[in-house]
Parts: structure tokens; C-alpha cells; sequence
């Protein structure tokens, strides 16, 4: 697979990454089998999906318990990235970014992906009862301490802006500005898709400008830019796609022209090719410091996002992709 670096450092992970969340969280619990999902991790290491991505809060705790029994055998092949600053309650989420809290947070990671070393230590959240330059201090003293190779920041959820008129990442850009001036920020995690580009608009272009490598989380629209999930179907009570207004059988039914679009410019590049590996490749060609990390639990689509590297869009493609309908149904 072709590789790319993340952040002034220039560690050097594939193209295509695998997030492992989906295997342990807020997807469908009745489709989440534990030896299943270490075969595709497996399986994705095999391919040169080097980059894991997980977090503590995943399960909470499973998800890396999972990812660390590939790590024990397969340590060298692996770019491991997990994340700190949430907690999960019985009926909630908070945000902890006290230096003490990430300093033990940290070790207790370590723990569980049974390594000595993470690659990529992301803030999940910053904690607003704390300032993000104590967090972010308490993370690069990990650097310092041999534990954790970079940093970097996840902006998933970070969705304020469209409520006070601002663009969307405004305050993500402001925060990273803060945190630079403490120890250099190496990748930043945030939504990009063909129906959520978002962040095409600043963030992306901010993180090409400083060397900073882009990760692109949910690039297949959380199943949907597949193609494979049916309006009006349903979803499982723990899955979150179940609570989110663009998965109505209603919404789904009028963005339906979105996986259209990627189904034409599929078939031109061949049968095999699928609206996925489109999606993926679209993602991977807004720049070359961009890595997509689509979630996934089974082994044959990790066989499919790997694929997407090989792909190469048109001009054309790019074109007709740039040009489909918004889609409907807001993310807040």
C-alpha cells in the first residue's frame, strides 16, 4: 500500500487506516465479535493498514484491550493512535484533561495495548474547566518521558461554530494555535466525506500549510457513502445512527442521489470497483498529507477501504463527485 506521513516528525503510516471503534462501540452490540475483529486487524496489518486508531473511551477500555492482543504479536507492523480526555458515565460523556488524570490515563493505555510506546497520543475533547495549554503540556511531557512518539488533536464533534455563524472549525483552529505554542501539533482527527467536506474549507488547508498530517474520520458516512444500508431498515437501539436526523428512513431516501454519483463514477473504473473505494479515494486525493481512517469490524472491508488506495480519480471524477447535491438532514 502507499504510505504517508503524518506531521513534521514524518511517521510514516499506509495510506488507508483502520478505526477500530466500531468493533467494541456505538455501532449495532449484537454484530460485535471479539475474534472476528482481531482476524481483521490481523487482516489489515496484512494489507499495509498500518495506522490503528482507537481510544480509552471505546467500550470504555475494550477497544484497546482488543487492539493490544494484535499489538503483542504484531508491535513492529502497527501505528498505534488512541486518544484521552473523555470518561464515560451510565448516561454520559464528560471531558477530564487535568495533567494528572492524563499522565495516569496514559499509563493505563499502555497497559492495555501492551506496548511500550503509543505513536499518536490525541487529546479527545479539551475539558473546559482546564486550560489546553496545562493539557497539552501534560502531553508532550510524555514525549519527553519516552512514552508517546507525537501528538495530536481530535476535532470529531466539534460542531459549535455552525450555531454562532462562524465557520465550522474556527475554534478548532484557534485552540491549535494555543496548543502549538506548547509542542508541536503532528496530526489533527476531524470529519471528511463526499457529503461532509467541511473541512475542506479551513482545517485542512491550516494542517497543509504547517506540515500537519489530516485524518480523516468517518469518510464512508458512517456506512452510508457505501451503499449497503437500505432506507427505512433500521438500526439497532445502541447503534448511533439509530438518534442521528440524516439516518431517518426519510433522509436516507433523499440522499440517495450521493450514492448514485458514486456508484457512476465507480463503474467507470470497472465492476469491481465499489461506491466505497470512491469515497476513500476522493478523501485520499484533497491532499497528500490527508490519511482516511474508515471504521470497520469485518474482514472484507478492510480488504475494500485497502483497495481504495490503488484507485485513482479522474479529473473528471473529481469534478462530477464536487458537483453532487449537499446532503440533507443536519449532523446537529
Amino acid at each position: 500500500m502507499e504510505r504517508r506521513t503524518i506531521g513534521a516528525a514524518t511517521l510514516e503510516v499506509g495510506a488507508v487506516g483502520l478505526g477500530c471503534m466500531p468493533m467494541s462501540w456505538a455501532y449495532s452490540g449484537s454484530r460485535q465479535r471479539g475474534d472476528e475483529s482481531l482476524r481483521t486487524v490481523h487482516r489489515a496489518l496484512d494489507l499495509g493498514t498500518t495506522l490503528l486508531d482507537t481510544a480509552d473511551m471505546y467500550g470504555p477500555f475494550t477497544n484497546e484491550l482488543l487492539v493490544g492482543r494484535v499489538l503483542r504479536e504484531r508491535r513492529a507492523e502497527a501505528f498505534v493512535s488512541t486518544k484521552v480526555g473523555l470518561l464515560v458515565g451510565e448516561q454520559h460523556i464528560v471531558a477530564n484533561g487535568r495533567p494528572a488524570y492524563v499522565k495516569r490515563a496514559c499509563d493505563a493505555s499502555l497497559r492495555r495495548l501492551q506496548t511500550d510506546v503509543i505513536d499518536l497520543y490525541q487529546l479527545h475533547r479539551a475539558d473546559p474547566e482546564v486550560p489546553v495549554e496545562e493539557t497539552w503540556g501534560a502531553m508532550a511531557e510524555l514525549v519527553r518521558a519516552g512514552k508517546v512518539r507525537a501528538l495530536g488533536l481530535c476535532a470529531v464533534g466539534a460542531r459549535g461554530g455552525r450555531r454562532t455563524g462562524t465557520r465550522l472549525y474556527d475554534g478548532t483552529i484557534r485552540q491549535l494555535e494555543r496548543v502549538q505554542q506548547v509542542f508541536p501539533v503532528s496530526a489533527v482527527e476531524a470529519e471528511l466525506s463526499v457529503w461532509s467536506a467541511e473541512a475542506l474549507d479551513t482545517l485542512v488547508p491550516w494542517c497543509a500549510a504547517r506540515g500537519i498530517g489530516f485524518l480523516a474520520a468517518m469518510p464512508l458516512g458512517n456506512g452510508f457513502l457505501t451503499g449497503t444500508l437500505t432506507p427505512g431498515e433500521g438500526f439497532e437501539a445502541d447503534d448511533l445512527r439509530a438518534r442521528h436526523p440524516r439516518f431517518t428512513a426519510e433522509m436516507m431516501a433523499a440522499n440517495q442521489p450521493i450514492v448514485a454519483g458514486l456508484r457512476r463514477v465507480a463503474h467507470r473504473h470497472g465492476e469491481d470497483v465499489t461506491p466505497a473505494q470512491v469515497a476513500l479515494a476522493w478523501v485520499l486525493a484533497q491532499g497528500r498529507h490527508v490519511v482516511p481512517v474508515p471504521g470497520a469490524k469485518r474482514g472484507r472491508w478492510v480488504e475494500e477501504n485497502a483497495g481504495a488506495a490503488g484507485l485513482r480519480l479522474t479529473p473528471q471524477d473529481l469534478a462530477e463527485l464536487s458537483g453532487l447535491p449537499p446532503a440533507q438532514g443536519s449532523w446537529d
